[in-house]
């Protein structure tokens, strides 16, 4: 459990109530802000659910000035699922978006990473420094070697983001032994823009701050975006291996504590 001064707490999901706090969030995020919908969600409690919510670890931020009875205290979220605990669902969320042979032929321990909001209240500051540092904590107690998991921008119209898709293809695109492709019934292609039009300050302030985050910590992407129509995203794979972000998180955390640098604002990850 990590807790600051300013009272949030990180720490993983203990029982139903969690869990339900959790899925009250992400209905504020996914649904109220994002207009999301899903087979699972339910309006009528206002939570946003679905099937593998009971596989992964949730990783909470915990406002202790807000309500708990009223499911009111969690102000972030991370989903997490070890590659070892697939087997019970027998595939990955983000598989039925992203083509993930080449992670999992690769025999190295895969972490799942999805589902991340943050209350509009917390999206600079203290919130993403304390969960990433959480997050940093358990990949390294658990031998995680590959984080992955889909990103999103918001919308499904691609116009606008011929920009920063170009920039994520040409500029950012994982290597061959971690480039998984988006599967071709809802594949966008990214490669929008060839490099000389692309407007790189532009196309950066167009991407989320989560994605752009994965990136100073050495993440990539893969080939090719999924239009999620239901959950109204366009979403990207992120890639990253541990062993670039074991050597920068400290780094990058410690700048973020003294410049109050963790902007998460308008980061969502599904």
């Amino acid at each position: 459990m990590l807790v600051d001064d300013s009272g949030l707490i990180v720490r993983l999901a203990q029982d139903a109530r969690d869990l339900k706090a959790a899925q009250r969030l992400r209905y504020r995020v996914f649904v109220q802000e994002l207009h999301a919908d899903g087979p699972m969600v339910d309006h009528s409690a206002q939570l946003e659910c679905d099937e593998f919510d009971d596989l992964f670890d949730h990783l909470l931020l915990i406002d202790r000035s807000r309500d708990p009875d009223q499911l009111e205290d969690v102000v972030g979220v991370y989903r997490l699922l070890p590659s070892d605990r697939i087997g019970a669902a027998g595939r990955f969320y983000s598989e039925s978006e992203f083509d993930l042979s080449v992670l999992k032929a690769s025999g190295r321990r895969l972490l799942e990473l999805g589902r991340s909001c943050v209350h509009l209240d917390h999206r600079r500051g203290a919130a993403m420094v304390l969960l990433w540092n959480a997050l940093a904590d358990y990949v390294l107690e658990r031998g995680i070697e590959v984080l992955f998991g889909a990103a999103s921008f918001p919308g499904t119209d691609v116009g606008p983001l011929e920009q920063p898709l170009s920039w994520l293809h040409h500029s950012h695109l994982a290597p061959e032994g971690l480039r998984v492709a988006a599967h071709a019934a809802g594949r966008q292609r990214m490669d929008l823009l060839p490099p000389e039009r692309i407007d790189a300050r532009a196309a950066q302030a167009a991407t989320p701050a989560l994605i752009k985050a994965y990136l100073r910590l050495g993440g990539f992407v893969g080939d090719g975006a999924w239009i999620d129509r239901a959950f109204n995203t366009t979403d990207v794979c992120l890639v990253m291996d541990t062993a670039q972000m074991s050597a920068r998180h400290r780094e990058y955390y410690t700048r973020g504590r003294t410049e109050g640098a963790a902007d998460s604002s308008g980061g969502a990850a599904g």
